[in-house]
């Protein structure tokens, strides 16, 4: 499936390059829960009102990019963490 609606998905792998313009940032790997389809990301995708990342095994709402179907955009978190956990 290509562009549409939003997707339900699942982060499955961060890596520490390959984002980003000039591919110095880290990107991730989400896996659309329902096609079972994996697509890739990076913190500029995400949609938040703090920190820009998601961590491994976090479900994920997000669209597919129309001009690159391989890329998911407007990732938005579904667990928000307790901000507590950020400042221990």
């Amino acid at each position: 499936m290509t562009g549409g609606g939003p997707r339900l998905g699942t982060i499955v792998d961060r890596r520490s390059n390959g984002g980003g313009l000039s591919g110095s940032a880290g990107l991730y790997i989400v896996r659309d829960d329902e096609a079972e389809r994996y697509y890739t990301f990076d913190y500029r995708q995400i949609v938040t009102e703090g920190f820009r990342t998601v961590r491994t095994g976090e479900r994920v709402r997000f669209h597919i990019r129309a001009e690159r179907p391989d890329q998911a955009e407007f990732v938005i978190r579904l667990d928000q963490p307790d901000p507590a956990e950020c400042y221990q």
